[in-house]
C-alpha cells in the first residue's frame, strides 16, 4: 500500500468513526421521545417511500424550484455509486467497477455519472441564484440556517466541478471508453489535454483529492446541518402517516386513565421519537408556511418554526439528559435559546420559551402544512400536543372558548341551546326518529347526523331542510335522532380537551349501538370525519357517507328528477372544505352534484381550489374564537371566489357556509352562498317521481 492510500485509510476510519458518533448521538437524542408504534402496514410505507421519497411526488409540485431540487436527490442517488468507487479506489488504488461489471453495464454507469453530475451542478447554479438574487418569500422569516443553505448548494457544486474535472483529467491519461459515453468529460478532456503533462498530472490528483475529501466533509457535516434532512428524508417518509397508512387526519388517541399528571406535551420528551425525527427531516423549505391559512393572513404561526423550534429544543436539552457529550454545540444545529448550563436548558421547555400560545391558537387544522411537506412531517401532531397540555394540564386557553366547552359539557352543543330544541327544523317535514321507527318495529335505511349547526344556525338549517327534501323525493327510507343527538365532541378535541371530547363521543357511541345503527350520513365534514374516522379509536364502527356524496349517487342511479333548465344560467364558484378535501379527498363528488344539477354557464375555480384550497378559517375550533391579529382568513378566501367572477358559490360544509356568508357582509358583496344541497333542492321536479335507471 502506498503512503498516500495509507493516509487515505487513515482519513477515511477517522471520518467514519467521526459520523457513527453523530450518528449514534442523535438516535440517543430520538430515544428521548414517547413511543410510537411505525412499523405496521408495510406495503403501504413502502408504496410511500417509492412515491412520495424516491419518486419526490410532493416535491414535484412546485414546477420550477420542485424539479431542480428532484433534480440534485435523484443525482444525490445516482452518484452513490460512484462515491463508494472513489473511497474504495482511495485505499485499493486497483479497485474499478470495470473490473467487476459486464461492458455494457460499466459504460452505462460512466454515462450516468457524466450526464447526472453535469445536471446537478446546473440545478444547483439555479437554486444558489434563487437564494441569492431571487430570494423568494417562503425561504425568508423565521428560516434560522440562512447561511447553511448557501454553504451546502455550495459544497454540492464543489462535488460535481471536481469529479468533472477528474473524470476528465482521466479520459486524457487513459481513455477508459468511446467519448459518447462520457460526453461532458470527453469535451472537458479536449480542453484539458493541451496542459503540460505534469500540471495534468497535478490537476488530477488536486481535483481527486478534494472530491475524496468533500464527500466525507459533506457527510460530517450533515448531521449538525438542517440538510441532515439528505439522510433522513426517506426513513421520515417510510415511518410517517400522514399519507397513510390508517386513516389520514386522525388525531392520536389519549388513554386517559393512565396514571400521570402529564396530558399533550410541553417539552419534547412529551412529544413522539417521531415527531422528534420530523425536526431532523425538515428541509426549511417552507412550503408548509406558505400554504398556511394563518401565516399569509398575517398571524403568528409558522408551521416550519414549530418543527424548527423542536429540534432547537431538542438539541439544547438532549446532551444533558443523556449524559452525552456534545463537543459540537458550537454548530448550526443549536442555534436559539440556550445556556451553556444543564440546569438553564432544562429551566426553558417548547412550550413559552419557543413556542407562543398565540402560535398554537392561531392554528386552523386544515392540514396544507402537512399536505404540502415534501417530507411527510406532520406538523400539526406537535400543535395539537402542545394545545392538549395547554387546556388539561395548565387551563390555559382563549376566554372565549370556555362558553363553548361549557355548552358542551351542559346541553350538548357548542352554543347555549337546549337539546329540546334540536329537531325543531323538523316540524311539519314528517321525518321520523329512530326512537318513534322502534316503536313502530321499523328500521329506517340510514341514520340522517345532521350535526349542532344543522340543527340550531338559522342559515345551516336551510341545509338541512333541503337534505331531508331530497331524500324524501327520492324515497330514502331516513330517520334523526332528534334530541338524543348531541354534539360528538369534535371541537373539543380539536380545541384540545381530549377529556370532554371522549366523554361526548363515548355517549355517541353508545347511543348509535343501542339502536344498531350501521349507515350515517351527514352534511357536515367535521361529523363525517369525526364520526367515521376517529370514532373507530373508541369502538364506534360505522358507513358514514357525507351528503355530497350520496347526492352524486341518487343522481346517478336517477332517483332524483330536476326541473327543466329555468331561462337564468349561473357561473359557480366551489369551496373545498377542509375537512372534506385534505382530510378525506372527497373532490369530485359535490361538483359533479353541480354539473348534473345546474344549468350552469360554468363551473369555475378559485386559484387555489381542490388540495390546495384555502381554508375558510373555521377548523381546529376557530369558529369560536375571536380573530383579533391580522386579516381575517374568511375575508381572504371570499375575495379569491369573488375573484373568479361567479354568480354564486357554492359549499359543502355549513362551518364554511358560515364563514363566506360572513366574510360576504364584511365585503358587501351580494353573490349568494349556497350548499351543493340548496343547489339540487331548488331545482326538484315538485310533483314527479325518479325512476331509479336500473328499473327505467
Amino acid at each position: 500500500m502506498a503512503s498516500s492510500n495509507a493516509v487515505f485509510l487513515i482519513i477515511l476510519v477517522l471520518a467514519a468513526a467521526v459520523f457513527s458518533f453523530s450518528a449514534q448521538r442523535l438516535v440517543r437524542f430520538l430515544r428521548l421521545g414517547q413511543g410510537t408504534h411505525r412499523f405496521d402496514a408495510l406495503p403501504r410505507r413502502i408504496v410511500n417511500l417509492l412515491t412520495i421519497g424516491f419518486g419526490q411526488t410532493k416535491i414535484l409540485r412546485d414546477p420550477v424550484a420542485g424539479t431542480l431540487h428532484a433534480l440534485v436527490f435523484w443525482g444525490f442517488v445516482v452518484l452513490q455509486l460512484g462515491a463508494i468507487e472513489i473511497l474504495v479506489a482511495g485505499v485499493v488504488p486497483a479497485f474499478s467497477y470495470a473490473d467487476l461489471l459486464p461492458v455494457p453495464v460499466y459504460r452505462l454507469f460512466l454515462l450516468t455519472q457524466d450526464v447526472t453530475s453535469l445536471a446537478v451542478l446546473v440545478a444547483v447554479s439555479v437554486l444558489l441564484y434563487r437564494r441569492l438574487v431571487v430570494k423568494p418569500r417562503r425561504l425568508q422569516g423565521d428560516q434560522v440556517h440562512g447561511g447553511d443553505a448557501i454553504l451546502i448548494l455550495s459544497l454540492i457544486a464543489a462535488l460535481m466541478v471536481t469529479l468533472l474535472l477528474t473524470s476528465g483529467a482521466e479520459r486524457v491519461t487513459a481513455a477508459r471508453a468511446p467519448a459518447i459515453v462520457q460526453p461532458f468529460a470527453a469535451a472537458l478532456a479536449i480542453v484539458l489535454s493541451r496542459m503540460p503533462d505534469s500540471l495534468l498530472s497535478a490537476l488530477h490528483g488536486v481535483s481527486w483529492w478534494s472530491h475524496a475529501l468533500l464527500i466525507l466533509v459533506f457527510l460530517n457535516y450533515l448531521p449538525y446541518s438542517k440538510h441532515l434532512h439528505v439522510i433522513v428524508s426517506l426513513p421520515n417518509t417510510f415511518l410517517s402517516n400522514t399519507s397513510g397508512p390508517g386513516t389520514i387526519g386522525t388525531m392520536k388517541a389519549m388513554d386517559l386513565d393512565a396514571e400521570t399528571e402529564q396530558f399533550g406535551a410541553s417539552d419534547v420528551t412529551h412529544l413522539s421519537w417521531k415527531n422528534l425525527l420530523d425536526g431532523y427531516a425538515c428541509t426549511e423549505c417552507g412550503r408548509c408556511t406558505a400554504a398556511c391559512p394563518a401565516n399569509m393572513t398575517g398571524k403568528p404561526l409558522s408551521p416550519r418554526k414549530i418543527v424548527i423550534n423542536t429540534r432547537q429544543r431538542l438539541s439544547e436539552v438532549a446532551p444533558s439528559l443523556v449524559g452525552a457529550d456534545d463537543p459540537m454545540s458550537a454548530l448550526p444545529m443549536h442555534t436559539g435559546p440556550r445556556d451553556d448550563t444543564d440546569s438553564g436548558a432544562r429551566d426553558r421547555r417548547l412550550l413559552d420559551h419557543y413556542i407562543t400560545e398565540d402560535e398554537l391558537w392561531a392554528c386552523t387544522s386544515c392540514r396544507a402544512c402537512v399536505y404540502e411537506c415534501p417530507v411527510s412531517i406532520d406538523q400539526l401532531e406537535i400543535i395539537n400536543e402542545l394545545r392538549r397540555n395547554l387546556v388539561l394540564t395548565e387551563s390555559r386557553f382563549p376566554e372565549e372558548i370556555q362558553p363553548a366547552f361549557e355548552s358542551m359539557e351542559r346541553n350538548g352543543t357548542p352554543w347555549a341551546f337546549p337539546a329540546s330544541d334540536r329537531a325543531k327544523w323538523a316540524e311539519g317535514l314528517d321525518i321520523p326518529t329512530l326512537a318513534e321507527l322502534l316503536e313502530r318495529n321499523e328500521r329506517a335505511d340510514v341514520l340522517y347526523w345532521v350535526g349542532c349547526m344543522g340543527s340550531f344556525d338559522e342559515r345551516a338549517q336551510k341545509t338541512t331542510v333541503a337534505f331531508a327534501r331530497i331524500m324524501k323525493h327520492a324515497g330514502v327510507r331516513f330517520a334523526i335522532l332528534g334530541q338524543e343527538e348531541a354534539c360528538h365532541g369534535d371541537p373539543a378535541r380539536r380545541m384540545g380537551n381530549e377529556y370532554l371530547y371522549q366523554i361526548l363521543a363515548k355517549q355517541a357511541i353508545e347511543t348509535l349501538d343501542r339502536y344498531r345503527v350501521t349507515t350515517i350520513v351527514t352534511a357536515c365534514p367535521h361529523c363525517f370525519h369525526q364520526i367515521g374516522n376517529e370514532f373507530p379509536q373508541l369502538g364506534g364502527h360505522y358507513e358514514v357517507i357525507h351528503h355530497s356524496t350520496y347526492i352524486e349517487q341518487l343522481l346517478a342511479d336517477g332517483r332524483i328528477a330536476l326541473a327543466d333548465p329555468v331561462a337564468q344560467r349561473l357561473t359557480v364558484a366551489y369551496h373545498d372544505s377542509c375537512y372534506l378535501g385534505r382530510y378525506n379527498a372527497i373532490y369530485d363528488a359535490p361538483r359533479e352534484v353541480l354539473r348534473r344539477s345546474l344549468p350552469v354557464v360554468a363551473l369555475v375555480e378559485p386559484p387555489r381550489t381542490r388540495d390546495r384550497g384555502l381554508c375558510c378559517g373555521a377548523g381546529g375550533g376557530r369558529m369560536f374564537m375571536e380573530e383579533r391579529i391580522g386579516e381575517r382568513i374568511n375575508v381572504e378566501r371570499k375575495k379569491e371566489l369573488l375573484a373568479t367572477g361567479a354568480d354564486a358559490i357554492a359549499v359543502a360544509c355549513p362551518f364554511c357556509m358560515t364563514m363566506l356568508a360572513d366574510a360576504g357582509k364584511k365585503l358587501d358583496s351580494s353573490v349568494t352562498v349556497l350548499d351543493v344541497a340548496e343547489v339540487v333542492a331548488q331545482h326538484l321536479a315538485e310533483g314527479v317521481t325518479a325512476v331509479p335507471r336500473d328499473v327505467a
